[in-house]
C-alpha cells in the first residue's frame, strides 16, 4: 500500500480534482437528459411500434439494451461524480487542517519533517550540548506529529477507497457500464468494510488493519452514516456479537501473534466508538437529508441477548453470554443514555442477583488471555459489570442518569418490570454496600494462589466504578484531555457528590479497612482502589470543598462553585479528603487543584480591588488562602498516614504522582478564565502565565511536604508541609504583584505577611482536623 506523504498532501493542487468534479457533474446532467430522451422517446416508440418479422425480435431487443445502457451510463457517471466530490471535499478539509497544524508548529519554532512513509516527525532547534531528556516540549511536539500523521493516514484511506470505488463503478469493461452504484464515497467504504467483515477470522493481518482504518476514519463521523450502515450490514445485534466475539477470541488466543492482538485491540476500540455513534439518536442530519442511527430496538435486543448464548461456530464448546461479548465493545465510546443506561441497569441487577452468573462459564485451565477485552485493561471481559461501568466512565450523560435517577427494575430478558422497583434506592447505595461482591475477572490459572494477582483482579470493578462516578459527577469522560468551562455542574451532579462525600466520610472502612494487611484473615477495604477517582472528583469540586473548610455561606461570591453547589457537610468534607488523600494520585489531583483554585480566588480579589488596596487589607487576603491551606494540612496528614500507618505508599510515589499535575492546574485556571476558548486541551501547553507559575509551585510544595516517622508518631506539627503550604499560598500573591506594577511596597509586604501567617495557621488546622477525625 502506497501512503500519501506529508509533502504530497501539503503541495498537491486539489483544484485540478475540483475541476474534474465539476466536469463529471456536467456529464451527469447531460447523461440524465439523454437517458430521459431515450426512455421517453426511442424506447417508448419502440414499445408501441408494431414490429413484424426479424425486427420484432432483433430491433426491439437492441433498443431495450441501448436504453438500458444509457441508464447504466448515467448511473456510472453519477457514482463517479459522488465519489470524486466526496473525496475532493474531504481531502480539502484534511489539507487545510494539516497546513494549519504546520503553521502552529512553525510559530512555536518547530519544524515538520516528512518521513516519507506517511508519517512525520516534529523537530525543535536544540542548542549544542543540551541533553535531549531536558526537552520540555517533547510531549507537545509528539502531539503535533501524531495529529498530522493521523490526518495523512485518513487521506491515504480516502485515496484507496476512491480508487477502489472508481474501479468497481467502471468495471474495466469498455462495452458495459454501471457495474456498481454509489451515492457517496461513504457507500463504497461501507461496502468494503462489510466485504472484509464477512471474512471474519479468515481476514489477514493486513485486511484487518484495513478494516480498522475504515472504522477509525469513518466510524465517528458526526452524521453517523457510515457507522449505522456498517452495523446494519452486519445483519443485526446477534450478528454484531457473533462477529466481534469471533474476532476478539481470534486475536487473543494463545497462538495469536502480537500483530493480531494489536489488530484485535484496534477493532475493539474503533468498533466500540462506531457503535456509540450508530446508537446516538441525536446525530446531525446527514448529506442524505436524514438522521442516521440504529433504531431503538437494537438496545432492546442487546438486552435480550445479554443472557443468551452466543455461538459463531457450530458446536462451540464454550459459548459466552451476549453481555460478555457486548461488554468488550461498550468499553470504548460515549454512548447515549437511552441506549446505555438500561443496559447498565440490567447488568447490575443481574450481578446483584448472582455475582458469579457470568463468571461461571469463563475459560479455565489456561494462562490469562484477554478474551472479549483485548485491551487487557481492568479485566479479561468475562464480567460485564466491569465493562459497563467502564462504558459509563466514558459516557457522562448516561452515568449521571444511572447514578442520580431512580432505578428501573428489569426482568432477566431485559424487559422492564412494570410497577415494580428494585430493593435498593440508588446504585450508589448498592455499590457502596459493604457486602457488595466483586468478582475476580481473569482467566489466569491458580489466581487464588497468587495473593497479589487476586488483589489486583478484585480491584478491577472498584476502579471501573470510580471511573463511572467520575464521569457522572464531572460531566466529562473520566480520561478526557479536554475541558469546557461553559459546562457547569448540574444540581443532580452536585447532589451526587454530596452523597458520595457523606457516604465515604461516614463509612471510612470502605476505603481503609485493613489497608496495610496487618490484620490476619481480614479482607482489605473493598473500595480503596477508587480513591484516585474520588480525588479527581474532589479536584473538580474544589470550590465546594474550600467553602466547607470554614463554613463559607452558600451564596459566597469569594469562593465560587463551578455550577450548582454541593453543600458539603463541614466534618464530612474534612474526613473525606483525609481518607482520599492517602492515595498518591488523589493527593496530587487535590493539591494541584487546590493551589490553582486558591490562586484564581486571590487574583480575582486583587483584580477587583485594584490600586485601592491598603496594608489594612492583609487580613482580607489572608482569609482567601485559609481554606486552601487547611486542605493542604489535611493532605500533609493523609500523606503521613499512608506512609507510616498503612505503609501503602512512600514519598517517591507521591512525588511521581505529580507527573500530570498540569492537567488539573490547566483545568482549574481555565474554569476561572473567561478568555480561554472552550473546549481547550488540559494536557497541552500552559494556557497562561498563571498555569506555569502554579505548576512550578505545586511541584515544589509536594516535594517539601514530608515528615519523619518520629514526628508522625509523636503527633508533632508537620513543619516541612506547613512551610510548603505557606510558600505556596504566598506565591498566589507574589506572582500577582510580579505581573502588576504600581502597588506600594508597604501594601505588598503587609498583604504577603498576612497571607503567610494565615496559611500557617490554617495548615495546622487542617492537619489537626485530620489527625483527630480521620475515622481510620
Amino acid at each position: 500500500m502506497t501512503s500519501i506523504t506529508y509533502n504530497d498532501l501539503m503541495h498537491v493542487d486539489l483544484g485540478k480534482l475540483g475541476n474534474a468534479v465539476s466536469d463529471w457533474k456536467t456529464a451527469v446532467a447531460n447523461l440524465r437528459q439523454l437517458e430521459t430522451d431515450v426512455r421517453d422517446g426511442l424506447k417508448k416508440k419502440s414499445d408501441h411500434a408494431r414490429w413484424e418479422g426479424v425486427n420484432a425480435g432483433v430491433t426491439r431487443e437492441f433498443v431495450d439494451k441501448t436504453a438500458k445502457e444509457f441508464t447504466d451510463l448515467h448511473t456510472e457517471a453519477h457514482g463517479i461524480f459522488q465519489v470524486l466530490d466526496d473525496a475532493h471535499r474531504e481531502l480539502e478539509t484534511l489539507q487545510k487542517s494539516v497546513r494549519t497544524l504546520t503553521k502552529e508548529a512553525s510559530d512555536k519554532g518547530y519544524t515538520v519533517r516528512d518521513n516519507g512513509d506517511g508519517t512525520v516527525s516534529v523537530d525543535a532547534h536544540v542548542m549544542p550540548g543540551t541533553d535531549p531528556k531536558d526537552d520540555k516540549n517533547l510531549d507537545e511536539r509528539q502531539r503535533y506529529a501524531d495529529m498530522i500523521t493521523g490526518k495523512l493516514a485518513h487521506a491515504t484511506d480516502i485515496d484507496l477507497s476512491a480508487r477502489m470505488a472508481l474501479r468497481r463503478t467502471h468495471g474495466n469493461d469498455p462495452y458495459n457500464a454501471g457495474h456498481a452504484k454509489y451515492d457517496s464515497l461513504n457507500d463504497a467504504q461501507v461496502e468494503r468494510a462489510l466485504e472484509l467483515a464477512k471474512r471474519r477470522e479468515d481476514m489477514t493481518d493486513r485486511e484487518l488493519a484495513e478494516l480498522n482504518r475504515l472504522l477509525r476514519h469513518n466510524g465517528r463521523e458526526k452524521d453517523g452514516e457510515f457507522a449505522t450502515e456498517f452495523f446494519q450490514g452486519l445483519g443485526g445485534p446477534r450478528q454484531t456479537l457473533e462477529f466481534y466475539g469471533a474476532m476478539s477470541i481470534d486475536g487473543t488466543e494463545g497462538d495469536a501473534s502480537n500483530t493480531r492482538l494489536a489488530g484485535a485491540r484496534d477493532l475493539q476500540k474503533y468498533m466500540g466508538h462506531a457503535l456509540a455513534n450508530a446508537t446516538d439518536p441525536y446525530t446531525p442530519q446527514s448529506l442524505k437529508g436524514d438522521r442516521q442511527h440504529l433504531p431503538s430496538w437494537w438496545g432492546t435486543e442487546f438486552r435480550r441477548l445479554g443472557t443468551q448464548d452466543i455461538e459463531w461456530q457450530a458446536g462451540m464448546f464454550s459459548k459466552p453470554y451476549g453481555y460478555q461479548v457486548l461488554g468488550g465493545l461498550l468499553r470504548h465510546g460515549n454512548y447515549d443514555p437511552a441506549f446505555l443506561t438500561p443496559i447498565a441497569e440490567h447488568i447490575t441487577q443481574l450481578h446483584q442477583d448472582d455475582p458469579h452468573r457470568f463468571m461461571a462459564n469463563k475459560p479455565a485451565g489456561s494462562d490469562d488471555i484477554y478474551g472479549f477485552n483485548p485491551s487487557g485493561k481492568l479485566g479479561t471481559g468475562n464480567d460485564p459489570l466491569n465493562s459497563v461501568l467502564e462504558a459509563l466512565g466514558h459516557s457522562p450523560e448516561a452515568a449521571e442518569q444511572f447514578f442520580t435517577q431512580a432505578p428501573t427494575a428489569y426482568h432477566e430478558d431485559g424487559t422492564i418490570k412494570s410497577g415494580e422497583k428494585p430493593d435498593f434506592k440508588s446504585y450508589l447505595d448498592l455499590f457502596t454496600d459493604k457486602d457488595f461482591e466483586w468478582t475476580i475477572d481473569t482467566n489466569a490459572n491458580n489466581v487464588l494462589a497468587d495473593e497479589e494477582a487476586t488483589k489486583n483482579a478484585l480491584n478491577h470493578g472498584p476502579n471501573a466504578l470510580g471511573h463511572a462516578l467520575e464521569a457522572a459527577a464531572t460531566g466529562r469522560p473520566y480520561d478526557s484531555d479536554t475541558a469546557d468551562p461553559s459546562v457547569k455542574h448540574s444540581e443532580a451532579q452536585a447532589k451526587l457528590v454530596h452523597d458520595i462525600v457523606e457516604r465515604f466520610a461516614q463509612n471510612p472502612d470502605l476505603l481503609t479497612h485493613n489497608l496495610n494487611g496487618d490484620l490476619e484473615d481480614e479482607e482489605t477495604g473493598p473500595l480503596y482502589a477508587l480513591r484516585d477517582s474520588l480525588g479527581n472528583i474532589s479536584a473538580d469540586y474544589m470550590g465546594d470543598f474550600q467553602r466547607s473548610m470554614y463554613l463559607e455561606g452558600p451564596d459566597s461570591k469569594l469562593f465560587p462553585t463551578h455550577g450548582a453547589p454541593a453543600d458539603l457537610g463541614y466534618g464530612d468534607a474534612q474526613r473525606f479528603l483525609g481518607l482520599v488523600g492517602q492515595d498518591p494520585d488523589a493527593y496530587a489531583a487535590i493539591t494541584s487543584a487546590q493551589q490553582a483554585y486558591t490562586t484564581n480566588v486571590v487574583h480575582g480579589f486583587l483584580d477587583g480591588e485594584g490600586r485601592s488596596l491598603t496594608p489594612q487589607d492583609d487580613g482580607r487576603v489572608g482569609d482567601l488562602v485559609a481554606p486552601g491551606a487547611a486542605i493542604a494540612g489535611i493532605m500533609s496528614n493523609s500523606r503521613a498516614d499512608a506512609i507510616y500507618d498503612y505503609h501503602s505508599a512512600d514519598n517517591k510515589s507521591y512525588n511521581e504522582a505529580l507527573a500530570d499535575n498540569a492537567k488539573w492546574v490547566n483545568r482549574m485556571v481555565g474554569m476561572g478564565t473567561s478568555a480561554i476558548p472552550a473546549p481547550f486541551s488540559v494536557v497541552a501547553e500552559p494556557i497562561n502565565w498563571v498555569v506555569e507559575d502554579v505548576g512550578d509551585s505545586v511541584l515544589k510544595s509536594v516535594e517539601r511536604d514530608t515528615t519523619t516517622k518520629a514526628e508522625h508518631e509523636a503527633g508533632q506539627e508537620y513543619s516541612k508541609g506547613r512551610e510548603a503550604a505557606v510558600t505556596a499560598s504566598a506565591n498566589a500573591v507574589t506572582s500577582y504583584f510580579a505581573q502588576h506594577e504600581g502597588y506600594d511596597a508597604e501594601t505588598r509586604d503587609a498583604i504577603e505577611r498576612g497571607v503567610r501567617t494565615q496559611a500557617g495557621v490554617s495548615h495546622s488546622d487542617g492537619a489537626q482536623w485530620n489527625s483527630s477525625g480521620d475515622g481510620t
